[in-house]
């Protein structure tokens, strides 16, 4: 009996909260409830509707810079046609696209003649000039679901699309001679350059590398076949005054 009253002794008492004081916290919570559950006010939806719409469009304005950005990292800021990531780019998608349809298309891989030249003898600013002459000229001597790009300094390519081996050895010639036939006035000077171009027709089985190695192989057997006929004719292939 002695130990169950010592134990009963050390319990800890609980004193009864007043009935006023809970009346009190009762009324608080329903206080605080009823404030959760009422409507915002219209000043306060509209706030935030305009704090939605203004965040959509940051939203629209960053979605179109990303894209603007995506697109110019394939173009040549130069000559604004597309530069090589861009150029290697539509070459996989054109060998896709053979492999899957079967359809035709060719690389046309231009290098240009008697460019160094211009930059040894008027500058870089006239070479600027001439690349940006000849790239304009080059489109507008494609259709436009062709390709062009500048691969190099001096070098371009065009992905043309829907045809024979005939058809673009024509173009490339029709290209060289569109390069020719565009002299830029500079300062004193007229700037005429010459194109060298070969073709190499898209196989099913081929892969980037082996297109550009074939154009490429083909284009300095064209420059040989020119400085042959340059050779044999001193008036070939110079510039104009």
């Amino acid at each position: 009996m002695g130990r169950k009253a010592a134990k009963s002794e050390r319990k800890p008492q609980t004193r009864p909260q007043p009935k006023s004081s809970r009346a009190q916290l009762r009324k608080h919570a329903a206080a605080e409830a009823a404030k959760a559950s009422r409507p915002p006010s219209r000043a306060v939806v509209m706030r935030l509707a305009a704090e939605v719409d203004a965040l959509a469009a940051q939203l629209q304005d960053s979605r179109a810079r990303i894209l603007d950005l995506e697109a110019r990292v394939d173009v040549d800021p130069l000559t604004d046609v597309l530069n090589r990531r861009g150029f290697e780019r539509e070459l996989k998608r054109s060998l896709a696209y053979v492999k899957r349809y079967g359809t035709s298309a060719a690389l046309i891989y231009i290098d240009l003649d008697g460019f160094k030249p211009v930059n040894d003898r008027h500058g870089h600013g006239a070479g600027d000039a001439v690349l940006k002459a000849i790239a304009a000229a080059l489109l507008r001597n494609v259709r436009a679901s062709d390709v062009v790009a500048r691969v190099g300094g001096d070098e371009f390519a065009v992905l043309l699309w829907n045809v024979n081996g005939a058809n673009a050895a024509a173009k490339a010639g029709a290209l060289e001679a569109a390069v020719y036939a565009t002299p830029l006035r500079w300062n004193a000077s007229t700037l005429v350059v010459g194109a060298s171009a070969g073709v190499a027709l898209l196989g099913a089985l081929d892969t980037p590398a082996d297109v550009i190695a074939r154009a490429d192989a083909a284009m300095y057997a064209r420059k040989a076949e020119r400085r042959e006929t340059s050779s044999l004719s001193p008036r070939a292939g110079r510039g104009r005054g």
